[in-house]
């Protein structure tokens, strides 16, 4: 009942990605329907319910357009889980901030990439003209698509890519 299902905007632009047992809750109070099924059956004591995999809200929600939290997982994420100095991936992957703090740089995606522990310790406190480091791309805020979004739900669940492409 915790798989996730893809929720739908009135308008079929996908907003959400819910748990089944939400979807479920959704589909019997009559808020949304069915687009997608296939993950088999849900019984009951007298009924047998279709498993959701992609639902549609009724009603077209006006909602603002979802951002990326800027966190350590999500920078993560933009870089590939690859160390922006070296180009390593490495299962001991660190965040750096490119303008040092105590230099005055602040905690934003244009100041943070990922680094590895080696290349963040060789860094330091440095800025990359002091520590002769470059940047194998410059960093940016990731896109707002709901390609970017759900992508990392479409490696499961195939299914969900006609409705998730092009938003």
């Amino acid at each position: 009942m915790n798989e996730p299902v893809l929720v739908l905007n009135g308008n079929y632009a996908p907003i959400n990605v819910c748990s089944t047992k939400r979807a479920m809750g959704l589909l019997l109070i009559g808020k949304a329907n069915l687009v997608l099924d296939g993950r088999g059956v849900i019984r009951t004591v007298t009924q047998s319910f279709p498993k959701p995999s992609i639902i549609r809200l009724r009603k077209v929600v006006k909602r603002p357009h979802p951002e990326v939290k800027l966190n350590k997982k999500e920078i993560f994420r933009r870089d590939h889980y690859q160390c922006q100095y070296c180009g390593r991936r490495s299962s001991t992957l660190t965040v750096d901030h490119i303008q040092p703090r105590h230099l005055g740089g602040e905690s934003t995606w244009k100041n943070l990439v990922t680094a590895c522990v080696q290349c963040n310790h060789k860094k330091g406190g440095k800025t990359l003209s002091q520590s002769g480091f470059s940047l194998l791309k410059k960093p940016k805020r990731p896109p707002k698509s709901a390609t970017y979004l759900f992508r990392k739900y479409l490696n499961r669940y195939q299914e969900w890519e006609p409705f998730i492409e092009g938003w």
